[in-house]
């Protein structure tokens, strides 16, 4: 009889070590599956957004304990896509009017998490060194896709040179809201990739900030910068199912914090910043 009892509590105590090593072990790979979570793909567009993750939002990440890899594309579809995948966990390079459309579009949920500094319209002259001069019959280029010809002719309606119709809304101007045009301003639409080179050719350019960058033209050197409406700003994204996870959060923090903008007032020169940082 002592010769069972005694085989029994070895049975126990063995199942208890067993249960033990198992707890330990969940812990361990509890742990590590933190760890793995910490490690992320942040998307953006080759170019000044791509820089601006690398400068100013992965390092404040980094410090957070998180290990991020940025992921660059060439094109407006494929970072919402791998975003929408779950490839990357966070993209920036589009505005909320884009983000939305394309969700919409392509039934995706995604959510704009923040907006950051961004390049603004550009009015570039290589004819004249102020607006002031412009002269009747002048040449303007600006984007032929409606919402970034809207921003150009905001913005030259800004500078005083043409007058909109008030009761139009300013996201979806086009050159028929003209009501004034004293300078008799001759506009030619062209694909926004063509506008830093039409300087050469034409009077003015209304250039997007981010391809007079991609074209090495400095902003500062325009004319004059377009006062950019918060919906034309670019955002960081992310799933909307992700937009409350402790990644949302820690990218928010990074990106209101005083190094954030430091980073950018040195390495983002004639960047618009949004509402919510002046």
């Amino acid at each position: 009889m002592k010769k069972w009892v005694t085989a029994f509590i070895l049975v126990v105590v063995v199942a208890a070590l067993a249960a033990c090593g198992n707890t330990d072990s969940e812990k361990s790979g509890s742990k590590g599956t933190s760890s793995e979570s910490k490690e992320i793909k942040f998307g953006a567009t080759a170019g000044p957004y791509s820089d601006m993750v690398t400068k100013a939002i992965i390092p404040g990440l980094e410090e957070k304990g998180y290990k991020v890899k940025i992921v660059e594309f060439s094109d407006y579809i494929q970072p919402n896509k791998a975003l929408d995948n779950g490839d990357i966990q966070a993209n920036l390079f589009q505005n909320t009017i884009y983000l939305e459309n394309f969700a919409k579009e392509n039934k995706m949920d995604l959510t704009a998490l923040i907006s950051v500094p961004t390049a603004p319209m550009g009015i570039f002259s290589n004819t004249y060194k102020s607006l002031d001069e412009v002269k009747d019959g002048a040449t303007v280029t600006l984007p032929n896709d409606p919402v970034n010809a809207a921003r150009a002719l905001n913005t030259l309606q800004d500078e005083g040179l043409i007058v909109i119709d008030e009761n139009t809304d300013p996201l979806t101007v086009s050159e028929k809201d003209i009501t004034e045009n004293k300078k008799n301003l001759k506009f030619q639409p062209l694909e926004s990739g063509q506008l830093p080179r039409s300087v050469e050719s034409v009077d003015i350019a209304c250039v997007p900030g981010n391809f007079a960058l991609a074209a090495k033209m400095d902003l500062l050197d325009a004319l004059a910068l377009e006062n950019m409406r918060d919906q034309y700003r670019n955002v960081v994204a992310v799933q909307t199912d992700n937009k409350d996870s402790q990644l949302s959060k820690d990218i928010k923090e990074v990106v209101e914090s005083e190094d954030f903008e430091k980073t950018i007032d040195k390495e983002f020169k004639g960047f618009g910043k949004p509402g919510w940082m002046k």
